[in-house]
């Protein structure tokens, strides 16, 4: 099937990355949403919702630490109010905010306590696996108290790359900075000597599965690129030669994933 983009929203200058505790965050998907947020321009913020539902969050919060690499990881609960006001505290100087994530992570309760109203509807989760109904159907703006703005997306449930830029390099920049070291600039960091990636995996400092992971993402941007240089050179014989050229701060999802 052909993987075409879905713009979720545009014009944003924080992208807030919602993930549930009431169920184990994925790495994965965070990493694939790391990449997006890089490429839309904005700057990402992860926020780990339903601190009201586990004992210790601040246990959960250690496992996306790591992969968020310096992005900040806030705790939140749309319930207690806990972590509303470091959320707010991004809208100043009149900045937009959006939220991502996939359907019941608590998004519209957020949304709901941030602007102290019912204003978007809930639903409860399943209980076998968390998941959630899309109670947000279409994106909205809306203003803030104070200051600044907010928009609300429909829950996603797969996310793929689309035409990303740097997004790889900055999500995996921990990854790319050893490579700078290994011995062989065109080292495979597979069973080449000198090599740093695989030093580091043999000593703890880098779980190989983030090495999997990137090695993924690296080919699924290919293929995608591959398929769209397809599609606008087609494009280019119909236009004329006009093409079109990505906007900034644009939130790209695909309705492909392989997650």
């Amino acid at each position: 099937m052909r993987a075409v983009s879905h713009t979720l929203a545009a014009n944003i200058d924080v992208v807030f990355l919602i993930h549930a505790l009431g169920s184990p965050p994925s790495p994965r998907r965070l990493e694939r949403e790391l990449v997006l947020a890089y490429d839309s321009g904005a700057e990402p913020v992860v926020v780990l919702t339903k601190t009201d539902l586990v004992p210790d969050s601040i246990a959960a919060r250690g496992a996306l630490v790591d992969v968020a690499l310096g992005v900040p990881v806030l705790l939140a609960s749309g319930i207690s109010g806990d972590g509303l006001e470091a959320i707010r505290s991004y809208a100043a100087g009149n900045r937009t905010l959006t939220f991502l994530g996939a359907s019941g992570v608590g998004k519209s309760t957020l949304v709901n306590a941030l602007l102290g109203n019912e204003r978007q509807a809930t639903s409860a989760v399943r209980e076998g696996d968390q998941r959630g109904r899309h109670t947000t159907v279409a994106a909205e703006l809306v203003p803030l108290r104070g200051e600044g703005w907010l928009i609300d997306t429909p829950g996603v449930r797969a996310l793929s790359l689309w035409l990303s830029g740097n997004g790889i390099e900055r999500a995996f920049a921990d990854v790319f900075d050893l490579m700078d070291s290994c011995k062989f600039r065109d080292c495979k960091h597979d069973q080449e000597p000198g090599c740093a990636v695989q030093a580091a995996i043999a000593d703890g400092r880098l779980d190989p599965v983030r090495l999997l992971s990137l090695e993924r993402l690296v080919e699924e941007e290919a293929a995608l690129e591959e398929e769209q240089r397809a599609r606008d050179k087609i494009a280019d014989k119909r236009s004329g030669g006009r093409t079109r050229a990505p906007e900034q701060s644009e939130f790209d999802e695909s309705d492909e994933s392989d997650e």
